[in-house]
Formats: C-alpha cells, sequence, structure tokens
C-alpha cells in the first residue's frame, strides 16, 4: 500500500483521519496535517496543532447523510449501455451506511453474480444549501473527492430502481481528501483494477457539469454541509472479483484503494 502522501495530489484540501485514539479532521499542510478544532462542517477552525501525514489512518473524508448520485451522466457512458442521453439530471440515493474510507474492503452480497466498479467525481457540500441557482454553486462545495459507484449490476437489471443495486454496505468508497483546488469542468477520472486501467475520461464529457448538478438537486431537496453528490461514470464499466484491488484516481485530487472480498 502506498504512503498517504502518494495518495493525495493536491496542495490545498481536507482530511478526515484517525491518530492517537481520535477521529479528527485536517488541512493539508505539506507532509503535515493542520488540525481542525472541531469540523470544517459545524463551524470549526483550524487550531494549532499539527499531525505527521504519514503516520495517520486515512478515512472517509467526511459523513454524509446521503449521497445523491447521478445516473448517465457521460456521453460516451450512455452511448455504451445504448441509452438516449437524459434531458434532466437522473437521480437515485445512495444510503450513508454505503460510505466506506480509504483501504477498506468492498464486499460482494452474495445474491449478486455481477458486482461492477463505477469510477465517479464526488462533489462535497460545505453549507446548507436549498434553492440554489447554478452560478451560486460554487459557494456551496467545500470540495471534491474520489468516489466508487459499486454496483451489483445484475440486480439493477432486474429492479425499476437502483436502490437495491446501488445500496448494499459497503459499496461507496470515497477518500482520500476533499481537494479544493481544481477545477471540476476539466479533470480526468480513471478505474484501475490490478494495474490495469478499465474506464478512463474526463470531466468536460460530462452532460450536465458540477455546477448544472449541486443546482439541480437543490431543487428538489436539501442539501446538508458533508453530504455528497456522486456525479456519473464514464465509460468501461466492469466487474469486479474477489482478490481484485481497484483504485479510482482523479487528476489534482487523488487516489482512493480498495480491496474486494
Amino acid at each position: 500500500m502506498s504512503n498517504n502522501s502518494d495518495l493525495i495530489a493536491c496542495k490545498k484540501g481536507i482530511v478526515r483521519f484517525g491518530y492517537e485514539g481520535k477521529v479528527q479532521y485536517g488541512q493539508i499542510s505539506g507532509n503535515r496535517l493542520l488540525r481542525y478544532e472541531g469540523s470544517p462542517f459545524g463551524g470549526g477552525k483550524l487550531g494549532k496543532r499539527t499531525a505527521p501525514l504519514s503516520q495517520v489512518r486515512l478515512l472517509a473524508p467526511c459523513r454524509p447523510s446521503k449521497v445523491v448520485a447521478v445516473g448517465l451522466n457521460y456521453k460516451a457512458h450512455a452511448k455504451e449501455v445504448k441509452k438516449a442521453l437524459p434531458l434532466e439530471p437522473m437521480l437515485f440515493l445512495k444510503p450513508s451506511t454505503s460510505v466506506i474510507g480509504p483501504g477498506e474492503t468492498i464486499v460482494r452480497p452474495a445474491i449478486s453474480q455481477r458486482v461492477d466498479h463505477e469510477a465517479e467525481l464526488g462533489v462535497v457540500i460545505g453549507k446548507k444549501c436549498r434553492l440554489v441557482d447554478a452560478d451560486q454553486a460554487a459557494d456551496y462545495i467545500l470540495g471534491y473527492t474520489c468516489l466508487n459507484d459499486v454496483t451489483a449490476r445484475d440486480l439493477q437489471a432486474q429492479d425499476i430502481q437502483y436502490t437495491r443495486a446501488k445500496g448494499f454496505d459497503t459499496f461507496c468508497p470515497l477518500g482520500p481528501v476533499i481537494a479544493q483546488d481544481i477545477d471540476p469542468t476539466k479533470v480526468n477520472v480513471r478505474a484501475v483494477v490490478n494495474g490495469k486501467v478499465r474506464q478512463s475520461t474526463n470531466t468536460s464529457d460530462m452532460i450536465f457539469d458540477v455546477y448544472h448538478l449541486v443546482s439541480f438537486i437543490s431543487q428538489v431537496m436539501t442539501l446538508h454541509p458533508g453530504d455528497v453528490i456522486a456525479t456519473g461514470t464514464p465509460s468501461g464499466i466492469s466487474p469486479l472479483q474477489s482478490g481484485d484491488t481497484v483504485t479510482i484516481e482523479i487528476g489534482g485530487v487523488g487516489r482512493l484503494h480498495n480491496q474486494v472480498s
């Protein structure tokens, strides 16, 4: 497994981590973390204490009340699954219980015969967001993270809606950092399984960009600090097997590693 510094590509970002028996938040500061007093989602402020990045255990960077996911948001993926481009974002929810962090294990449920990876850019909400216009959306975003929208593909094909196929425990790996210094409209997104690239695209191929998605979703439901938007996956979806290592890589954010059992 890589060192923590090798997993993080941003110069400005926030992590949630375990250190000295406590779970806390920190801001990237070279090879150290400047610790928060409290949480960046609850009015917490940066303190003076630090922690060595190499010695902490990186966790899922937030604890969302919900993960709002978007289907068919890349032109190439819509073509791959032979579906017309949507006129509006197609929304579904992943439960908070599906969230795991870097290095944790994705568990393939016995009921499914095909479990796929889906590499996605995750949007982390920084403050309460309701009825927001697209040109205001950036003000409500804390930053961006790597997300794997793990999917039981055979169950998705059987069901009318996606809750079961997308909602199993461990089906939403997040991390390793909330990057605050990227342009989400033009970053590279990749899924790598056992060292082989399975998905590779740029967010410029999105049908609805990040700011449109935040605005659209906020017309439907209130987004709370720490909630996450999964912005859709590119083409190249493929199955995972027990023993695989899957890595989601996003330019300027970092790399999210998870094993599969």
